[in-house]
């Protein structure tokens, strides 16, 4: 055996790998990352490193495509949200959550429906990921990943909107629960900036409180 072959990370998961060991293998140089996922390897292995530093995450290699950049960190998020969304399972249920509901003012009609319609904010939320997945992976708006077109990115802030009635839904209703998740992932503060980045959601629509500016509102005068 040659010492290259012996030097050669093999970045896979084997059968019967370890959750302690899954994916640890050393990071890679972006400039190294020869494959058309790169951006979305990219992106995870920033995540993996340190998932609270929200700005390094955010932060694109110089010259990438920001069309791509902000199409890949949403198909992250949707991944990771799925996460909440099992937790969530654990306490919401269709007969105490009726509604998907986040404040007293924010009723949300899923979109699943042949005409939107009130659904329990358990099967809001799964409808929710499942929808955010089929877009995300349509060949007709999304046929490449390394090349988008603006038509197709238009339609990242509809599912932004969407997927975030999650985020404000377990914040109010299963707050516990909430900040066990975000305290581990950082992913609403993440998802906060993000759409704050790229103006995919108007700020009033913002209503949990996770960034300090928006926690300095709240306070009360």
């Amino acid at each position: 055996m040659t010492a290259v072959a012996e030097n050669r990370v093999v970045r896979r998961n084997g059968p019967g790998t370890k959750r302690a060991d899954w994916n640890s293998w050393p990071p890679l140089a972006f400039e190294e990352m020869d494959s058309a996922l790169n951006i979305q390897q990219f992106i995870q292995q920033t995540i993996k490193a340190n998932p609270a530093d929200v700005e390094t995450i955010l932060t694109p290699p110089l010259d990438q495509d920001e069309g791509v950049w902000k199409y890949e960190h949403l198909r992250q998020f949707c991944i990771e949200l799925n996460g909440l969304a099992l937790s969530l399972q654990r306490e919401c249920f269709p007969e105490s959550c009726q509604q998907m509901t986040a404040t007293e003012q924010w009723i949300f009609l899923c979109a699943a429906h042949k005409n939107p319609n009130e659904c329990p904010a358990i099967d809001y939320t799964r409808h929710t990921l499942d929808g955010a997945a089929t877009l995300l992976n349509s060949n007709k708006y999304f046929p490449s990943r390394v090349n988008i077109k603006e038509i197709s990115i238009s339609k990242l802030g509809s599912v932004a909107r969407r997927v975030y009635r999650i985020f404000s839904h377990a914040f109010f209703h299963h707050r516990k629960l909430f900040d066990e998740f975000e305290n581990e992932t950082h992913l609403c503060k993440r998802f906060t900036t993000y759409v704050s980045k790229y103006n995919l959601m108007q700020q009033e629509h913002l209503i949990v409180p996770i960034l300090p500016n928006q926690q300095q509102q709240q306070t009360p005068q």
